[in-house]
């Protein structure tokens, strides 16, 4: 894949300082961290180190990455790291998807309580998913997933949301035997969509009457008890959104399939367009309209707005694996499971790329050798050097 021209680091350089400073009453110290650490990521500012081509001598600064985990530029090698952690727990048949979404009219809730109401979308799901499977109606087993966490629709709008990669059946009961789904979508989505609403709404209800919810100007009026339970039976009288894909290929696709979602930031380089110094243009694809693919422009102001929507907690977890996939039995079930599913017809997936020590050089495409570290002291004495030369 090229490189993109524009970045939202672009973006940040020229018109942070003014986002900042018009908006700075609403910012916490965490999205000025990320606004920062963006704007730095692979300068001279965070320092780098010295490279030299193994062939020809050619000698080159590399700049070192902010590794936070919010920036566009930095989750390619993570993702890869997660990955070949995640391979050796890939099982030998096919995997379903299924997609939880919280309401749009809690996402002003949600914004003022990313941590308490995030916490409860996992919890919500996961305890859904579990007990719908270990229903002997539906499946009767002891089933394993994990979930992701996306709070972002294409159009950076707040749009929660937890993708959920399961292997298609569980464990017995006795653990004895492997359990096949009954259902092409594994579990009916309808059931799931009732359960999940019910065990939300009960889990932000007892939040409420603990005092953990905070709630922001536009929705003071919620803090009312008698406000709030209204709210509450609105939300219940309406048909929450469940999304299942059935079952599909091998591990290799399983691999491909997570690397599009676990490491995802709220919008990639390569999908911004162009920029003005006043106005960011990026496309988007139009889920509610046949997935075609469209373009926005908003002012900067508004599109740094949008982007800082989506930063997370510090320390917030947000991929997490459940039932048998968790990590208190993980390793145990699986070689149970293992034992019980028949041999893989299908060759074992090749190794996950791992993060490489090593580039080309741009002369002569030999291998350049990674030196020593340098600060940004020592970098500000050496670029001009190496720029001419």
């Amino acid at each position: 894949m090229k490189r993109p021209t524009l970045e939202v680091a672009d973006i940040i350089r020229c018109a942070g300082k003014g986002f900042i400073e018009r908006n700075r009453p609403h910012l916490g110290w965490q999205q000025l961290k990320v606004l920062r650490a963006i704007q730095r990521c692979r300068t001279a500012a965070l320092g780098g180190h010295l490279d030299r081509c193994s062939r020809c001598g050619h000698r080159a600064i590399s700049f070192f990455s902010c590794r936070n985990r919010h920036c566009p530029k930095c989750q390619t090698a993570t993702r890869d790291k997660w990955l070949a952690a995640r391979q050796q727990e890939l099982l030998t048949l096919g995997y379903s998807h299924v997609v939880f979404t919280l309401p749009q009219e809690l996402s002003l809730l949600a914004l003022q309580n990313k941590k308490a109401l995030y916490s409860l979308l996992f919890r919500a799901s996961a305890e859904t998913l579990l007990q719908i499977a270990a229903d002997p109606k539906h499946l009767g087993a002891e089933i394993g997933f994990l979930s992701v966490l996306h709070t972002w629709g294409q159009n950076l709008l707040h749009h929660a949301h937890v993708h959920c990669v399961i292997p298609a059946g569980g464990l017995s009961p006795d653990h004895s035997h492997w359990v096949r789904p009954h259902y092409a979508f594994f579990l009916p989505v309808k059931v799931l969509s009732r359960v999940f609403r019910g065990k939300f709404l009960s889990r932000l209800k007892r939040a409420f009457r603990k005092k953990k919810l905070h709630f922001p100007p536009a929705n003071a009026a919620l803090g009312q008890p008698k406000l709030f339970l209204r709210f509450l039976r609105t939300l219940f009288r309406e048909d929450w959104v469940v999304y299942a894909k059935p079952a599909f290929g091998g591990a290799g696709k399983v691999l491909r399939y997570l690397g599009r979602y676990t490491h995802r930031v709220a919008i990639s380089n390569h999908r911004l367009l162009a920029f003005d110094g006043e106005r960011v243009t990026f496309r988007w694809k139009d889920y509610a309209r046949g997935n075609k693919q469209r373009q926005m422009t908003l002012t900067a102001i508004e599109f740094l707005r949008r982007f800082l929507q989506h930063v997370l907690p510090r320390g917030f977890v947000r991929i997490r694996q459940f039932g048998f996939l968790a990590n208190s039995c993980r390793t145990a079930r699986l070689r149970l499971i293992r034992q019980l599913l028949p041999q893989p017809r299908e060759p074992p997936s090749p190794p996950v790329a791992s993060e490489t020590r090593t580039w080309n050089c741009p002369r002569c495409g030999g291998q350049m050798r990674i030196g020593l570290p340098l600060s940004a002291v020592e970098l500000a004495s050496r670029c001009t050097f190496f720029d001419s030369s």
